[in-house]
């Protein structure tokens, strides 16, 4: 800045060519603790319970096929027991070889999270992709 002192024309103010860059790097700034404390709260670890739910019930297949898993964690087709080496086989069995056929797979609320994943990835190893999950509904 600079004050004017006389009014000569020769003593003119030289026009300064820069950016100004400071209210730029306070912007960024802010944003950057704004970013370091909100980026830790997205990925908070919080316990749920799965088996509940409030959704509206689907209308069911003229003949579903569920596949459960117990506690034990022994698999049924239905009301037959199946291992999970001839899970494939069996239910190319029970739906004549239709891979877009959706399987309903059931729980024990005790079986582990790994071992229903176990199961679904058995699942589509068999080549079947539509897989729903039955719970309980929950009253309102």
């Amino acid at each position: 800045m600079a004050i004017r002192t006389s009014r000569e024309s020769d003593e003119t103010l030289d026009e300064s060519h820069e950016i100004n860059v400071t209210p730029f790097i306070d912007v960024m700034l802010v944003l950057l603790i704004i970013f370091m404390v909100a980026a830790p709260l997205a990925t908070v670890d919080v316990p749920v319970e799965l088996p509940a739910s409030s959704a509206k019930p689907q209308p069911r297949d003229a003949e579903p096929l569920f596949l459960t898993v117990q506690a034990d964690l022994s698999l049924r087709l239905g009301e037959e027991i199946v291992t999970a080496t001839a899970l494939g086989t069996a239910l190319d069995r029970r739906t004549q070889g239709d891979h877009a056929q959706r399987i309903f797979l059931r729980a024990d609320r005790s079986v582990a999270y790994g071992d229903l994943m176990q199961t679904m990835n058995a699942l589509r190893r068999a080549g079947y992709l539509k897989v729903a999950l039955v719970g309980v509904e929950q009253a309102p």
